[in-house]
């Protein structure tokens, strides 16, 4: 037991945080307006013009920003402009972050991928669903979003107040809902998976999913402007930047009971601080390159011959190319963060007019010299669930 509290905290110290990385960072973020691609500001204010973009945007190439905007409302109905620093919804990106927290927990010694929940939740209704099953969307599990939602709504329950990670596994334990398959048959991409996961770092750890992410994932990577926010902590939740859902602006969504839930979704962040979260995982800052190989590896069937999911991160792959990205699309809020690992680009496009803007960013995929990241652009089998 001596060594291995030895050795779990000299893991923990070789990813602390050093007084030299502020400098780094703060060297990373440097950009000039007066000195902006002019490819990319034509693209994204034609998007804007002709799709109706309106969100916040970041471009990086080897390590140079060369590109950044915030474009339209934050808040439509109180005429709110987006600024830089506004935090939105990450929606399911934050499944990026709670596959990080679930691989440095793996790495500390906390827990292994192939344990199964009953071992952290005893009352856990079903069998052979271990965390790699969880993070790589094969438990075969429902979606909890629409299962508490029938309850709710068939109770009429206040759908105010936010419920907890722990209120959902409870639920889970005493409806027992039927499964969508079993366990390890095919990727069925639902939050069920990272909700349980961000269930599983609370119980493990004994501490918050805001509070673990806050100390191990946001301050080593220098993300001063995220945090976690639920509606079970929060009345309201501490933004600016409100979604409007359905492609209208007259459709601001109000947050709900649904909101409370984390791990799936529940990260508030800028495009700035998800830049930093890219270098701090590029830079080995979080996690080991071996950890992060296997988390970039696809562990499902190649969808249309270059898609797949890893540990928490979608992936395209090709010959001598390779990205790993995340989607997300949650009350009003639409997402897409790229990470060009071969090319070394970084694009962070957040949204919070929900329609198909970031349908069409082949013209930025070419701009900056990377692969187009879109399933209907390549031909191939296999079909897979969106987010």
């Amino acid at each position: 037991m001596f060594t291995a509290c030895q050795n779990n905290s000299k893991q923990d110290t070789n990813f602390a945080r050093k007084p030299t990385d502020d400098k780094t960072d703060s060297l990373l973020l440097v950009y000039d307006p007066a000195k902006a691609d002019q490819r990319i500001d034509a693209f994204m204010k034609e998007l804007h013009r002709t799709r109706a973009f309106n969100g916040n945007v970041l471009v990086a190439k080897k390590g140079k920003i060369l590109y950044e905007n915030a474009i339209g409302w934050a808040d439509y109905l109180h005429r709110d402009s987006l600024k830089l620093g506004s935090q939105f919804e990450l929606a399911s990106v934050s499944k990026t972050m709670t596959a990080t927290a679930i691989l440095m927990l793996m790495e500390r010694g906390k827990l292994k991928l192939d344990q199964n929940v009953k071992d952290f939740f005893p009352d856990f209704p079903y069998d052979g669903i271990t965390i790699k099953l969880l993070l790589t969307h094969r438990s075969g599990l429902m979606n909890y979003v629409y299962f508490v939602d029938n309850i709710w709504k068939k109770n009429h329950k206040d759908e105010r107040k936010g419920i907890t990670n722990m209120d959902v596994m409870n639920l889970i334990a005493e409806y027992k809902p039927a499964p969508y398959t079993q366990p390890n048959r095919v990727f069925h991409y639902n939050n069920s998976n990272f909700m349980i996961l961000g269930a599983i770092i609370e119980k493990v750890t004994g501490k918050s999913y805001a509070e673990f992410m806050k100390e191990n994932v946001f301050n080593p990577a220098g993300m001063k402007h995220t945090a976690v926010y639920s509606k079970a902590v929060y009345d309201k939740i501490p933004v600016d930047v409100v979604g409007h859902d359905r492609g209208q602006w007259r459709y601001s969504v109000v947050q709900n009971f649904l909101d409370g839930p984390v791990g799936d979704k529940g990260v508030y962040s800028t495009v700035n601080d998800l830049y930093l979260f890219d270098h701090a995982l590029k830079t080995g800052r979080l996690l080991k390159q071996q950890t992060l190989d296997s988390a970039y590896t696809g562990h499902n069937p190649a969808i249309r011959g270059h898609f797949n999911y890893g540990y928490g991160w979608r992936i395209f792959d090709s010959p001598g190319e390779k990205v790993v990205y995340h989607t997300g699309w949650w009350h009003g809020f639409r997402h897409i963060y790229l990470r060009d690992l071969k090319n070394d680009v970084t694009i962070v496009l957040l949204t919070n007019l929900s329609n198909g803007s970031l349908l069409k960013l082949d013209g930025l995929f070419n701009i900056v010299g990377m692969p187009v990241v879109r399933k209907s652009a390549y031909t191939g089998s296999g079909e897979t669930a969106e987010d």
